[in-house]
């Protein structure tokens, strides 16, 4: 039954990747089995829990505290007292642990009132600040001729890598959007999914639609930027909230930032970045959301992008750090992904979405991978003016 220690073992090993739901003929989503198994083999018994479901599992809530003084963290985690730090969290010790930055993304976000009134947006976020933060209606003008969006912070866009966010609303108002944040805090649940911890990911993410409640009655489209979190939006959150509701709702509204593009700024001409990129796929994205408007955006920038065959990268979020699992980590990604940067050439761009790719790529090679909106906004700068 659920308290098997065999199927327990035999799960240990599923890098919950999600190859199964779309590569498999049967389409068995092992990813979903083992979360569920997981939280009913350790019900009633929380002692029992691997180390690496609490330093892991409970990473949006350790993150938001660290980032309150990120630089005395980071100071630590890079110290000798890494190493009880990661036997004491279950992290495998061949792993860095990543640092935070020194301002998260939401922080940079609300301290926007200084930039140019030209920009895009400008306007509508002034009277937005103005006029309180809760206006759920569709806004338009010729600031923001396409309306409103919501950005979806997620944890590691937030608090690991706000350069991509800051890049992703560089992007969203230069294709005439007006970009805005949730209402307060929210998470997709991921974490608490991956690790089994099911009744804490229900509770998060129905905190999180009642903060989404207004924009999602006002129909305003959800942009995700971390391709598992915008899965476990597009394709999880219904499965454990239920589609009548705004689990649902959330779902049918939720888009990657190439779909957004596509969809809703469809004659939004794409700054011409040109040059050659090997692109890791998210494998969740592979999965579950599709690649297909990526490579249309890309190609529509003039990059020459190559697609390894990689499948997943290795790290797979909390698989590759936890103890026991770098070796098969890190076999993973040599087996195709790893050996692919290296021979890139050095003017060939390394584009990886998803932050646990960035991060394998990072600790496995001497290349820092991007994330595919950074490319844009760094090129929108060279583009000419229009007339």
């Amino acid at each position: 039954g659920w308290r098997s220690t065999e199927v327990r073992d035999a799960l240990d090993l599923c890098l919950s990747c999600k190859g199964c739901l779309s590569d498999c003929p049967v389409n068995v989503d092992m990813a979903t089995y083992k979360a569920e198994f997981t939280h009913h083999h350790y019900a009633g018994r929380p002692w029992a829990r691997p180390r690496s479901h609490w330093s892991m599992g409970w990473l949006p809530v350790t993150a938001r505290v660290a980032s309150l003084v990120p630089g005395l963290v980071n100071r630590v985690t890079g110290s000798a007292a890494a190493g009880v730090l990661k036997r004491l969290g279950g992290i495998a010790p061949e792993r860095e642990l990543p640092s935070f930055a020194a301002q998260s993304f939401r922080s940079w976000f609300a301290a926007r009132d200084g930039r140019s009134s030209s920009s895009a947006g400008a306007s509508l976020g002034r009277f937005r600040r103005q006029r309180g933060t809760k206006r759920p209606k569709e806004a338009q003008s010729s600031a923001a001729p396409r309306g409103r969006v919501v950005l979806w912070p997620d944890t590691f866009t937030n608090y690991l890598s706000p350069e991509v966010g800051r890049a992703a609303v560089r992007v969203l108002e230069d294709a005439g959007f007006e970009v805005v944040l949730p209402d307060g805090p929210v998470c997709c649940g991921l974490t608490w999914v991956s690790t089994g911890q099911l009744g804490v990911a229900q509770r998060v993410l129905a905190r999180t639609l009642k903060v989404l409640q207004p924009e999602l009655d006002a129909g305003t489209p959800v942009i995700g930027l971390e391709p598992s979190c915008t899965a476990m939006l597009r394709h999880d959150a219904p499965d454990l909230l239920g589609t009548d509701g705004y689990a649902g709702k959330l779902a049918s509204s939720t888009y990657t930032l190439a779909e957004a593009l596509a969809t809703l700024a469809p004659d939004w001409e794409p700054p011409q970045v040109g040059g050659d990129a090997l692109v890791q796929v998210h494998c969740h994205q592979h999965a579950v959301l599709g690649f297909g408007p990526d490579q249309e955006l890309m190609a529509r920038a003039g990059v020459s992008a190559t697609v390894p065959d990689s499948g997943c990268c290795g790290l797979a979020g909390n698989f590759g750090f936890e103890q026991g699992h770098h070796e098969v980590s890190k076999a993973a990604g040599e087996r195709v992904l790893l050996p692919a940067v290296r021979d890139a050439d050095a003017g060939t761009e390394v584009l990886a979405d998803g932050f646990s790719c960035r991060t394998q790529i990072g600790q496995g090679t001497d290349r820092r991978a991007r994330h595919l909106v950074e490319l844009l906004a760094d090129a929108l700068g060279q583009r000419p003016p229009r007339t």
